[in-house]
């Protein structure tokens, strides 16, 4: 039913096309392609960007971009449903290290294709379009969308566009890296640049100034104090399960002019996680709060990039069993719900009131890294999951 050596065949296509968020065209393009090539209709839109910054819901970006295209393939129903599978081709940069293969070779080697996105998430994407050609050909299902969507990486305009467009769903399935556990829910996350201040002085005069990087020291103490109260008494299990379910961190710190000078400013960059029980405004105001001081002038913090609101889908929902069971079925042994510590674009389906969850291959560690690769049987595995799910779904 599932032919891996097309597939990855397929993925390697896909692969050899870059598209780092913002310049996601030619990728969506050739996708079309290979959905022709196995006689699957599919459908190349642009959004109505302005429209999308102008929404209230607008869940952020940080890509440059002058335009924003999605790609549908739709699969009529032979019976009642309607269904989504879901999955971005957008990718982060290649980074400056050496890679064994190109990061756009889509070289094929030791059961694995190479290359930039083959895992996040362009092989996955991939396996879904061929399960809809062995969903078709084996008959009895509801109608199934599957949605191509760019801008996951910084935010999610894509999916939000997708379903700004078409959300008549009765549920989804997005094939992100997850182990072939079955994700039914996921912490929030938002990016913050925080700028404390000081007093500027001669550093031979240090008493007479105030250092913004010793004033930050105390703040940062305070970022960590708010990261251990965030995880303290977590509710959700599939999220009290994970070592650290909403982690705050500083990712770049920046101050500072002269070696013999008193800084007068500290500005750093991070990232909040924002727990299932609360929502983004509510997250932002505990975090400011946290981190004022009392001093003069007060610390500053701006909210930045993607806005990430959690979202969760019950586990006793029944299409997440209707998941669980095809994982089992591949696999042999019960399959594993949980929850994850990172943004995704589920949120923006259980928002809607869509059941969600994600399941794919497993390599997570290999996402946005050096040399990232996928193992063509674990992509046969998703498609053939895909399609028990889907058969099953009532």
């Amino acid at each position: 039913m599932i032919d891996a050596t097309a597939l990855a065949r397929d993925t390697a296509a896909l692969v050899q096309v870059p598209s780092i968020t913002g310049d996601e065209r030619a990728a969506l393009e050739r996708l079309g392609e290979l959905a022709a090539a196995l006689g699957l209709d599919a459908e190349l839109h642009e959004h109505d960007l302005a429209a999308l910054r102008a929404h209230p819901d607008h869940p952020g970006e940080e890509a440059e971009r002058d335009e924003l295209l999605g790609l549908t393939v739709t699969l009529p129903g032979e019976r009642p449903g309607r269904l989504c599978l879901n999955g971005h081709i957008d990718v982060v940069a290649p980074g400056t290290a050496e890679w064994q293969h190109g990061p756009w070779s889509g070289w094929v080697e030791d059961g694995c294709v190479h290359g930039r996105g083959a895992l996040d998430m362009k092989g996955g994407v991939v396996a879904a379009l061929h399960a809809l050609a062995a969903l078709r050909d084996a008959g009895g299902h509801p109608e199934v969308v599957l949605q191509a969507v760019a801008s996951e990486e910084d935010g999610g305009l894509g999916t939000f566009a997708a379903l700004e467009r078409d959300d008549a769903f009765d549920a989804c399935l997005i094939p992100e890296p997850t182990a072939f556990e079955v994700v039914c829910a996921q912490a929030g996350a938002l990016t913050f640049r925080v700028t404390v201040r000081g007093r500027a002085a001669h550093a031979a005069m240090r008493l007479a100034g105030r250092s913004a990087l010793d004033r930050y020291v105390g703040v940062h103490l305070a970022i960590q104090a708010h990261e251990r109260v965030l995880n303290r008494a977590v509710e959700h299990p599939a999220m009290r399960a994970l070592a650290l379910p909403y982690p705050v961190g500083v990712g770049r710190i920046d101050g500072g002019e002269w070696s013999s000078s008193v800084p007068d400013r500290v500005t750093v960059e991070g990232r909040l996680g924002v727990p299932l029980e609360s929502g983004l405004a509510a997250a932002r105001a505990a975090f400011e709060a946290a981190l004022d001081d009392g001093e003069a002038p007060p610390v500053e913090v701006e909210w930045t990039g993607g806005r990430f609101a959690p979202g969760a889908t019950s586990p006793d929902h029944p299409w997440v069993g209707a998941v669980a069971a095809a994982v089992q079925a591949e696999h042999g042994r019960p399959a594993r719900l949980t929850g994850v510590p990172y943004g995704a674009d589920m949120r923006l389906f259980c928002a809607r009131g869509i059941p969600a969850v994600m399941v794919g291959t497993r390599g997570l560690e290999l996402a946005h890294a050096v040399d990232e690769r996928v193992r063509i049987d674990d992509l046969a595995a998703v498609a053939r999951i895909i399609v028990r799910a889907v058969r099953s779904a009532r």
